[in-house]
């Protein structure tokens, strides 16, 4: 139901709060087995001050040649400009954390989702998504928007900046976007600098990033996309999870729902795209999410 603005859901009749995880109409269970061999909530997904990466983490995650000394030596100095602990709403049976996972895809298109969208606890957004021109269909409001840094994109003052690293540059990147100035290079364009909160700065683990790659895509591809690192986030931090604009149109190509895509042979890229979706497919099916 609909109250004061915010989603709200009735409990089942003579739910106890003493035993229920949260107050939502069905909670995120872990009583399927499909699902929790995949699912593992001991997984952090932020990084923080008080946790280290394994070695062996590391290895797998690094993209470039500097050692796990320069790795620990940059993230106390990440944390030195950040919040040491991530700004998380924590479980409770009077509670009910609903999410939004808003993709890119032209699906959105004339879907007119955006008031619903927008009355989720928390909205999460992606890569270059905006809703400028587009609040009909993906709604207005951010609470976290992911990116990296060759997909970065200046924020509001009250949208959390979630980095996804996948080196020890985007680390420094983060901390340089906020001060002198980053002038490195990389594969493509970095912005130099960038607008956002500092105190909202989220960063996510090397070993969710991991974990998301090994134990739910079983290695395929190279690594995970954004939206699926995005949804699996999701799973770990909100009672009820809401997916919208994630498919492919109908030749198969990820699209995005504010520009006319130009390389008709894009297919995934890099990810696998059709793995991906099938076990979002599931997971709807399972009714662990809600896939619009």
């Amino acid at each position: 139901m609909l109250v004061k603005g915010r989603l709200e859901f009735a409990k089942h009749p003579g739910f106890s709060t003493s035993t229920n995880p949260c107050a939502c109409e069905k909670c995120l269970s872990e009583d399927d087995p499909w699902f929790m061999q995949l699912f593992n909530r001991s997984v952090k997904p932020f990084l923080s001050s008080e946790d280290n990466l394994s070695e062996d983490a590391f290895n797998w995650w690094k993209n470039e040649r500097r050692n796990f000394g320069v790795y620990n030596k940059t993230v106390d100095n990440l944390f030195q400009m950040f919040p040491p602990s991530p700004d998380l709403t924590e479980p409770s049976p009077d509670r009910c954390r609903t999410c939004a996972v808003v993709g890119n895809s032209g699906n959105l298109k004339r879907s007119y989702y955006g008031p619903l969208i927008d009355l989720h606890d928390v909205i999460i957004r992606m890569n270059g998504g905006h809703t400028k021109g587009y609040e009909r269909d993906v709604g207005t409001r951010t609470t976290h928007h992911i990116m990296y840094p060759e997909s970065a994109v200046d924020l509001d003052n009250t949208t959390h900046l979630v980095l996804v690293p996948f080196k020890i540059q985007d680390l420094e990147w983060l901390m340089k976007a906020f001060t002198t100035g980053f002038f490195g290079e990389s594969y493509m364009p970095v912005k130099s600098n960038i607008k956002a909160n500092k105190d909202l700065v989220m960063v996510i683990n090397p070993a969710f990033m991991r974990y998301v790659h090994e134990s739910w895509l079983e290695n395929k591809g190279g690594y995970p996309s954004t939206g699926f690192m995005a949804l699996d986030l999701a799973l770990h931090i909100c009672d009820e999870v809401h997916v919208f604009g994630f498919g492919a149109d109908k030749d198969g190509n990820w699209n995005h729902y504010w520009e006319n895509l130009t390389d008709k042979n894009l297919k995934t890229g890099l990810h696998p795209g059709t793995h991906e979706y099938d076990i979002i497919k599931k997971l709807a099916e399972k009714q662990k999410l809600k896939l619009w």
